[in-house]
């Protein structure tokens, strides 16, 4: 059951019993829960015309802790059940064009504090174990998410060996891709609102096959946790045209420095190879910049800073 049906029938199911003022917080939020959800509680009493207290304790009454968690499942309705314009109109509708910048990026930082505080070191650990153990190193990330599992394959495959970064058009194409999969291996499924079906089924593919299946995902009752003993919360739940990775992002590269301190020598000796590989190859030499005191060469061209 979404969170919109479990709210609006506790809003029904209590209604009788409501007080008049309750009753004209029910009807505001029922017919306007997407402004609801950036009411202060001293803001949507003035909208309603009642006290705060009277807001507060009618949080309480439908089961919530307080009003904090009350906006919360307000927050959690307007990002599930509206779509991407309707949630950018009540997102940014509220802001000046000027103000857009900052906002971003501050619920960008709120988004990787509420992950910092809420993430368990316990599982992240047991992903680097699983990660280090593992055989194959398969990993999934369906549209938006797949820059995401394309960034992390990239690091991963320059500390381990046989990482598999499972690109799909289709679910006919997962399942080629997974076909040799089994208890030696280790899935790790990348997935935020909307959550992709074809990477759900991943993972349950993978599961099936006795494989280690590890999540990031944006909460514990994420469908991609059904198949997943080893689950990494990132918060991604800003109500907008874009929902944020930032914080899943740092869990990332959490993850790739992590794998790095564990295997240390290994990955020292790997950088060293490529270094070599690099100038022998002359990989970088037509396309790298580098700035040298006040200039800036270009393969075989300087630049002053002047010019």
């Amino acid at each position: 059951m979404g969170t919109k049906n479990e709210l609006f029938i506790k809003l029904e199911s209590g209604y009788r019993k409501f007080s008049k003022g309750q009753k004209k917080l029910a009807d505001f939020i029922r017919e306007n829960y997407d402004k609801a959800a950036f009411l202060t509680a001293a803001r949507m009493g003035e909208e309603v015309g009642v006290s705060e207290s009277t807001v507060v304790r009618f949080a309480m009454a439908l089961g919530y802790e307080g009003y904090p968690e009350f906006q919360k499942a307000l927050g959690e309705l307007v990002r599930t059940e509206l779509n991407s314009i309707q949630r950018m109109e009540v997102t940014y509708g509220r802001i000046s064009q000027g103000e857009i910048l900052s906002t971003v990026l501050q619920s960008d930082i709120e988004k990787i504090r509420l992950t910092m505080n809420g993430i368990d070191h316990e599982a992240f650990e047991l992903a680097v174990d699983t990660i280090l153990k593992a055989r194959k190193i398969y990993i999934v990330g369906i549209r938006s998410c797949a820059p995401l599992a394309d960034f992390l394959a990239f690091y991963l495959n320059l500390i381990c060996e046989n990482v598999i970064s499972v690109h799909t058009n289709s679910s006919s194409e997962i399942f080629e891709q997974l076909i040799r999969i089994g208890g030696e291996d280790v899935i790790i499924g990348i997935s935020f609102p909307r959550y992709s079906m074809r990477a759900l089924k991943a993972l349950e593919f993978a599961s099936n096959r006795k494989a280690k299946v590890i999540t990031l995902t944006d909460s514990i009752h994420s469908p991609m946790t059904l198949y997943s003993s080893c689950n990494l919360i990132a918060r991604s739940d800003m109500a907008s045209i874009v929902d944020s990775l930032v914080a899943p992002l740092s869990v990332v590269n959490a993850l790739v420095v992590a794998l790095c301190m564990r295997k240390q020598s290994e990955v020292i000796t790997m950088l060293e190879t490529l270094e070599g590989i690099w100038d022998e190859y002359q990989v970088y030499s037509k396309d790298e910049l580098n700035r040298i005191g006040d200039k800036v060469e270009l393969s075989d061209i300087s630049l002053d800073k002047e010019g």
